[in-house]
């Protein structure tokens, strides 16, 4: 089933590529030959030599991560200013969110073609940042199979929010005051995005098999060892207290923003849902219109429609993905949606304001 709420024409560059009831026949036109769709966009793909490793660019950019990184950690060391400290929290919030991006990469298989190689290279990170290994691969794995899958997305199971208005009238008790305005409260809940990453962590650490089961927890608590051990070994309470949630809302606000434009405000869909694999994927991710700030600062998850598609494909190959795929998509008539920064946040808010109207309305 599709659910189109709150759904905008789909945009090409400024231009009127499918208008909404276009999208909505592309969804329900019988027949099609998906599996040999998706093996032509492979082949195009191919053929332009982008799956290929790129040892280069992952060295340089696993090596200038990590020195701001342990920039971030000596300067607690060395600044007895307060506004210092607080000014390298939010850069080590900054390095935190980077060093994500590098375990994103490497649990997709991005950075080396041996497994075990990005393993150990995602384990590294899971340290470097205190959360769960396992946790992270298993539930991104069920948010790629099932994106915006209001049954089975992990990423739309959250309580206090509501991504379609059958979802917000179902709630109960206390949670229908608060979603009943979520859509004021969404960018300011994400300060707490880091915390609420590690609780999930340990909830799975607790409950679920992992792949590494002494390992992971071992290096998550040696993380917050070292941490904490820092701040009260080198900083007064009250500076130790105000680096720690400073550095935590930085990091928190930048991941979750960053995570939040690449499918929040999408089409939705449930488990009975018969869309073929391309348009699972394309109609329900949106893309960031592309520039060298853009990418960088979204660590490539702006190419959001061209990452669900190839998942293992480097991150500084996705922009020449993308003319294939955008041209694919224009050729097969498949939605394909790409605005600004602005936009997306703004798309994302109406969406969630329409979502929770019937809590709004009179007698809720």
């Amino acid at each position: 089933m599709y659910e189109n709420h709150g759904h905008r024409p789909v945009n090409l560059k400024g231009e009127q590529f499918l208008n909404k009831s276009d999208a909505i026949a592309t969804l329900n036109r019988p027949g099609g030959r998906p599996a040999a769709e998706y093996a032509e966009l492979k082949r195009l793909v191919k053929q332009q030599n982008i799956t290929d490793r790129q040892p280069l660019f992952y060295s340089l950019t696993i090596v200038s991560i990590l020195a701001i990184y342990v920039a971030s950690f000596v300067a607690i060391i060395l600044l007895d200013n307060l506004w210092l400290l607080l000014l390298d929290a939010a850069i080590m919030g900054f390095a935190f969110t980077h060093m994500g991006f590098l375990g994103h990469d490497a649990g997709h298989r991005q950075i080396f073609i041996k497994s075990k190689l990005n393993d150990i290279t995602s384990l590294s990170v899971a340290f470097l940042m205190g959360t769960g290994r396992s946790w992270w691969v298993n539930q991104h794995n069920e948010h790629h199979t099932n994106p915006n899958d209001l049954d089975l997305d992990p990423h739309t199971a959250i309580p206090i929010l509501a991504y379609s208005k059958e979802v917000a009238s179902q709630k109960k008790g206390i949670l229908r005051l608060i979603i009943r305005y979520q859509a004021i409260y969404f960018f300011p809940i994400l300060v707490g995005e880091g915390l609420g990453m590690r609780l999930a962590a340990i909830q799975y650490m607790l409950k679920s098999k992992m792949k590494y089961p002494v390992l992971e927890p071992v290096l998550m608590g040696l993380h917050f060892v070292i941490y904490f051990a820092m701040l009260a070994l080198f900083l007064e309470p009250i500076h130790a207290v105000l680096f720690f949630i400073v550095h935590q809302a930085c990091f928190g606000f930048y991941m979750g923003s960053i995570f939040a434009p690449n499918h929040k405000g999408m089409p939705t869909i449930t488990k009975e849902s018969k869309l073929d694999f391309i348009r699972r994927q394309v109609l329900t991710s949106r893309n960031i219109t592309p520039g060298i700030l853009t990418d960088f600062w979204y660590g490539g998850l702006n190419y959001q429609i061209e990452h669900h598609l190839f998942p293992t494909i480097p991150r500084n190959k996705l922009k020449e993905t993308r003319k294939v795929v955008k041209q694919f998509c224009r050729d097969h008539s498949i939605p394909y949606h790409e605005t600004n920064v602005f936009k997306a946040q703004w798309e994302i808010l109406s969406s969630l304001h329409e979502f929770s109207a019937p809590l709004r309305a009179k007698g809720a």
